[in-house]
């Protein structure tokens, strides 16, 4: 049981810490001028970071930018490896709960969203949550598969 709530409250501490490190600054998702993916903004042409990130002041080359950004990549899959150990550890109805929990909370975010924008914006967004599903859908479909692999082979 002790277990189970550290890792409970280890991945529920985590979209805090991410929150804490994203840029202030206008950009991919970094203020007022951010985006969903493939929005104005959005690109390499800001770096790693992002024109507002931490490393704006460093006067990075091309070839800093893309190894920091790597660097930042590496980091953030090994933060999700860390976190699936943990939570593939936690009994089924508790990882039932805590994905309609995430679940929830992504559509109540992509409503209070869809509010703020205009008619022709919602239209916009509600074609890019569509892609969404569609992909999340997809990557599902995809993991069952791969899980039945290992099985096949045997």
């Amino acid at each position: 049981m002790r277990k189970t709530l550290i890792a409970l409250m280890f991945a529920a501490a985590l979209p805090t810490v991410a929150m804490a490190a994203m840029p202030e600054g206008p950009g991919p998702m970094g203020g007022p001028e951010g985006h969903m993916m493939g929005g104005p903004g959005h690109g390499a042409e800001h770096g790693p970071r992002g024109k507002g990130g931490p490393f704006r002041d460093l006067d990075l080359t091309r070839e800093q930018h893309l190894q920091i950004d790597r660097l930042m990549r590496e980091q953030m899959q090994g933060r999700k490896e860390l976190v699936k150990k943990y939570l593939d550890k936690l009994p089924a109805a508790d990882q039932k709960a805590m994905q309609d929990e995430r679940d929830a909370s992504r559509k109540k975010t992509q409503a209070d969203i869809r509010a703020v924008l205009k008619p022709d914006q919602q239209k916009q967004f509600d074609e890019i949550v569509k892609k969404q599903e569609q992909r999340r859908a997809e990557w599902k479909e995809f993991q069952a598969w791969k899980a039945q692999q290992p099985q096949k082979a045997q």
